[in-house]
């Protein structure tokens, strides 16, 4: 079954097996789940649509990120002032602000639903998508201030430039923006595209369906500095591209789904490379019970699938994709299944061989396929496309119990450069700070905030991990920084 076919068709399935509904018997996944060491707990901190003009139904692809105020920030595409979604950020405690109303009659511009989420970049603003709106209702990128202050940076025509993107745009380690847009281009099948902050956008590859066509997720860059990600279709159920840096402008399939012998269908989760290299992510559908797999791939395009769900205790169709958390382990959310039907949060181990599963009960959340996000203070974060106590519309939660949830620690942006250039730092409890070192090479740095600092990679510095010490803690970062030439 395919997923996105339309602007809305994501809320069918999940409105169907809605918190209202009575839960099915689900066939139960024998043998995987481990025993609990501690209590895990999910719970919800905010409710969507407990207050008026909330952001409602927060869904895939949803992006949540980390601000340099150490909030999270993130859309919704329904309700809101004008009712077709808001921007919002959201603190640790679930203290929700609605930082933007997106408006279909804006001057001079019209704006359209966002789906994307938002992702920070290295000027402090955010960028996102309008799957629809635009100088030509076809879509739009955009750049939000932390203030809401949206600006249409460029409007697809619908046209060879590509139309509907439903991913935001991710930065480059070159400063220009690279995303996708799910259908349009030369042959209608979506399109790769790189646009600089100014909003100049340059259609790279136009998808012709034998290579895949309707890329969904975002895109990310890999540390030989090529972007990787996923086609919804093509190729049979989908497919796994790369595509070169602005300079080459390239894209070429390195892996092709079949939905046989264990392989997955229609890839939505956004990959995510991981410390051996390889790229992990999910899969909605395929394996023998075809509910969804997780898998890795190599940036060469050898698969493995690591665990295939069949819709029971441990849920099914994975959409969102894969969190690498600071112990090491994949954590991921199943859209459906888990022991109360509603859906699950999945943790992971490396090798892929353990897992457990924390289920939603309904008044905590339900139906969640958005990725996961481990915010700076150590805890696991995510929102649901329904459920709650309110109205049913979704909830922003946290998952608790897990070892490391009080180990804060620092996230770096971006995570490679060349010697002299500037890192953002994020983390938690920086004023004071008394030195920075990457890969044990003391660095320059700045604090401008409690949660938000700078540093230049030094002289000498190698790829390694980045250490912050602060009057009360060693932070280390939860990506290795890779020092390029």
């Amino acid at each position: 079954m395919k997923r996105y076919q339309m602007l809305s068709v994501s809320l069918t399935r999940v409105v169907q097996s809605g918190v209202s509904m009575t839960c099915i018997v689900l066939l139960s996944l024998a043998a995987v789940l481990a025993p609990r060491v501690q209590a895990q707990t999910i719970s919800a901190i905010y409710d969507f649509g407990s207050h008026t003009n909330d952001p409602l139904n927060p869904q895939n692809v949803g992006v949540i990120a980390q601000g340099r105020d150490g909030n999270m920030w993130s859309t919704a595409p329904a309700g809101g002032l004008y009712k077709i979604g808001a921007a919002f950020k959201i603190t640790a405690t679930g203290k929700l602000t609605v930082v933007h109303n997106f408006n279909p009659n804006a001057k001079p511009i019209p704006e359209g639903t966002p789906y994307s989420g938002l992702t920070l970049a290295t000027d402090g603003n955010f960028y996102g998508t309008m799957l629809n709106g635009g100088k030509f209702g076809a879509g739009a990128v955009f750049k939000m201030t932390p203030s809401g202050a949206v600006t249409i940076l460029y409007s697809f025509t619908g046209g060879n430039d590509g139309q509907n993107p439903y991913a935001p745009p991710i930065e480059g380690a070159d400063g220009k923006f690279y995303g996708t847009t799910y259908i349009g281009g030369l042959d209608k099948d979506g399109t790769v595209y790189w646009m600089t902050s100014a909003g100049k956008l340059t259609t790279c590859v136009s998808f012709t369906g034998s290579d895949g066509y309707k890329p969904y997720s975002p895109l990310a860059q890999g540390t030989d500095g090529n972007f990787y990600g996923t086609t919804s279709n093509g190729d049979s159920f989908g497919t796994v591209f790369k595509a070169t840096p602005a300079s080459a402008c390239a894209v070429s399939t390195i892996y092709g789904f079949s939905d046989a012998g264990g392989d997955g269908a229609y890839p939505n989760g956004v990959l995510v490379q991981g410390a051996d290299g390889d790229f992990y992510s999910s899969a909605d559908e395929g394996s023998t019970a075809n509910n969804g797999v997780l898998y890795k791939i190599t940036s060469t395009g050898a698969y493995t699938e690591f665990i295939g769900f069949d819709g029971g205790t441990n849920g099914g169709h994975p959409v969102g994709g894969l969190l690498l958390a600071t112990d090491g382990n994949w954590y991921g959310v199943t859209n459906v299944g888990g022991a109360n039907g509603f859906g699950t949060i999945v943790q992971v181990s490396p090798d892929g061989k353990t897992v457990q599963a924390f289920p939603f009960n309904g008044s905590v959340g339900a139906n969640p396929d958005v990725t996961l996000i481990q915010n700076t203070n150590g805890t696991i974060y995510g929102d649901t496309t329904i459920g709650g106590t309110t109205t049913n519309t979704g909830t922003f939660f946290k998952l608790t119990g897990l070892k490391f949830e009080k180990k804060p620690f620092v996230s770096l942006l971006p995570t490679a450069g060349k010697v002299g250039s500037t890192v953002e730092i994020l983390g938690q409890g920086l004023t004071g700070t008394k030195a920075v070192s990457f890969n044990g090479t003391a660095a320059k740095f700045k604090v401008v905030s409690a949660t938000y600092m700078t540093a230049v990679v030094p002289a000498k510095a190698t790829t390694g991990f980045v250490t912050v010490t602060t009057p009360k803690a060693k932070l280390t970062s939860n990506r290795q920084f890779q020092v390029t030439k």
